[in-house]
């Protein structure tokens, strides 16, 4: 069974998304759990799952630009091997293994496939 933490779609105009996301989400029991300052939204029931997110390169978002699929980890190994397996299989990374401050106990790594699609793998397991 695949498992995801959480998808991403970006945004060029945050106050925008949010005012759409906080009207449309709300409207299938979705509520907007946190603001990442000026760069993102965050979306959920009471756990996070959808965010909303300037490109964190800097670039304008466009489909497949500030798009991420996520996906769960059984443990911090895991996702250790899977970014190390990324890059060995030619993949680029786009963020090193390692905690992430927006959730207790957050793991993750991130890489871009060979076709460019940006990839994360995340656990939420203490050490």
């Amino acid at each position: 069974m695949t498992v995801y933490t959480h998808v991403t779609v970006g945004t060029n105009d945050l106050e925008k998304a949010r005012s759409f996301y906080d009207s449309v989400l709300g409207e299938i029991g979705l509520k907007r759990l946190a603001d990442l300052e000026n760069n993102g939204s965050i979306w959920g029931e009471s756990a996070p799952s959808f965010f909303v997110l300037k490109p964190a390169n800097g670039q304008p978002a466009t489909v497949g630009n500030g798009v991420t699929v996520s996906f769960e980890a059984p443990d911090r190994a895991s996702i250790d091997a899977f970014h190390k397996q990324a890059l060995a299989c030619g993949g680029q990374c786009e963020g090193a293994a390692g905690t992430r401050g927006w959730a207790p106990n957050a793991y993750a790594a991130y890489v871009r496939d060979l076709d460019g699609n940006k990839l994360a793998a995340y656990c939420f397991k203490p050490e």
